[in-house]
């Protein structure tokens, strides 16, 4: 059993806090008509700070973790078992240093595409709580995969659907061309 509750509810917290910051396009896209209730668009103006909220917890949780195991980070084979942590907590970092005003206007277009990764993280972070939690779950784990499972479905759908969508654009932008000539 682990003996770090502490950094167990800590790493809990910056999942759910990072699952909420995927919530207001999720639900926008795959249920629109969640748009009347005014939760997207409430979630959506406090997107930034949720993340930032998410890293500093997830910051916590990796720091707790390193004092309690004692890492030896000099050893790729420390590296290596704990590759998905280090690797979501680089993604967050990098998120975090850029979730502001002067990062959206210096890097433009580029910042989108760096809040991209923000998409690969739902998918080490499944293999990092199934990894890391195999043989000594907590009342925690089960929600965390459940919970991380589910929004990364609903991102898939969500996905393909703004796929289709734009798929659909093209079409009909095609066609009148085709009539017109």
């Amino acid at each position: 059993m682990d003996d770090s509750p502490i950094a167990n509810i800590l790493g809990f917290t910056a999942l759910a806090s990072y699952l909420i910051t995927l919530l207001p396009t999720i639900l926008k896209v795959v249920f629109p008509q969640t748009k009347e209730t005014g939760i997207p668009q409430f979630l959506l103006k406090r997107r930034r700070l949720i993340g930032i909220i998410a890293f500093l917890l997830a910051l916590g949780h990796g720091f707790m973790m390193v004092q309690k195991r004692n890492f030896d980070f000099f050893d790729l084979k420390t590296l290596w078992i704990y590759i998905q942590g280090i690797s979501t907590l680089l993604i967050f970092t990098v998120l975090a240093i850029t979730s502001n005003d002067w990062s959206v206007k210096k890097l433009r277009k580029n910042w989108k595409k760096l809040h991209k990764l923000t998409y690969l993280s739902i998918f080490i972070l499944t293999w990092h709580i199934w990894d890391k939690m195999l043989g000594h779950w907590t009342y925690l784990t089960p929600v965390s995969i459940i919970s991380t499972m589910t929004i990364a479905t609903l991102l898939i759908i969500r996905m393909w659907i703004e796929n289709l969508n734009k798929q659909q654009k093209i079409e009909s932008k095609v066609i009148p061309e085709k009539i017109n000539k």
